[in-house]
């Protein structure tokens, strides 16, 4: 199955975080939190503005990208999950 997000929404997988801290104490599931980071796997094709004219995503498939703590919509494709979220959720993108 293929998801093509519609307008201004993009679909993010979580990148998880280390289970480990740095000096070696393994984190439970209980205690993590979910990652505020991922990676943007399909985004739209761009906001309606309001004279009807389409602006086209700052951010483009593969981009790995920091959100807010509770954006999107949470969904599971072939066991996989994946947010569907706005593009205005998206606080910055990670550039190495």
């Amino acid at each position: 199955m293929k998801i093509r997000p519609l307008h201004d929404r993009i679909l993010v997988q979580r990148i998880e975080e280390e289970q480990r801290t740095e000096s070696g104490i393994i984190i439970p599931d209980t205690a993590k939190e979910k990652p505020i980071m991922g990676k943007v796997i399909a985004v739209g094709d761009g906001r309606v503005l309001e004279n009807g004219q389409k602006q086209p995503l700052t951010v483009k498939e593969g981009d790995k990208v920091l959100f807010s703590k509770y954006a999107g919509t949470e969904i599971k494709i072939k066991g996989e999950e994946y947010l569907i979220m706005r593009e205005d959720d998206v606080l910055a993108i990670l550039e190495d």
